[in-house]
């Protein structure tokens, strides 16, 4: 197998800058914001998010966590035996909020629509948007990004690998080919 590195530590924070402008520029602001990350790398990329909001904007925005484990349409086929299952930390109410979806790769869809599902058991929120750091295309479900880091074609065989400082000790997204 052969890792080839598409995106180092300057271009992610690059892309997470420009996806915290479109944010503000297609919100008008913060008011009724918040931004809920997705387990795992998801809710790395909501922080980081926050942090870049409240430098250009002066104010904080929520961030919640959200794990969607039970939400998977995979579980009853054995796909995924033994699931770690955390609990989500939504500590304000979503309802009539504005809801940044976040995720570091947007694949099937199948991800987002689970999200989606353990989100509106959360509250009703005003609207949904979500924010990818990777859209590799490949998509099951009508499922598109309002804010993508980086669009990046890949095979259905290739594997793309986002790694964070937080939980990787680096930053980088690579792309893994061979037999994945």
């Amino acid at each position: 197998m052969e890792m080839k590195e598409i995106l180092d530590a300057a271009m992610i924070n690059r892309a997470l800058t420009r996806i915290a402008h479109q944010i503000l520029e297609q919100n008008k602001g913060v008011e009724n914001l918040c931004l809920v990350g997705i387990r795992t790398r998801g809710i790395y990329l909501a922080n980081r998010l926050a942090q870049k909001i409240n430098q250009i904007e002066g104010k904080t925005v929520q961030v919640g966590e959200l794990d969607i484990t039970f939400y998977r349409d995979d579980l009853h086929n054995g796909a995924k035996k033994n699931p770690y299952v955390r609990s989500s930390k939504l500590s304000f109410d979503i309802a009539g909020q504005r809801v940044i979806l976040v995720d570091d790769v947007l694949f099937t869809g199948r991800t987002i629509r689970a999200a989606m599902d353990a989100l509106m058991d959360q509250g009703r929120p005003a609207w949904i948007q979500l924010a990818v750091l990777v859209d590799r295309g490949h998509r099951e479900l009508p499922i598109r990004p309002d804010y993508i880091g980086k669009n990046i074609p890949t095979a259905k065989t290739e594997k793309v690998v986002v790694q964070l400082i937080e939980n990787d000790a680096e930053d980088a997204v690579s792309i893994l080919y061979g037999s994945c």
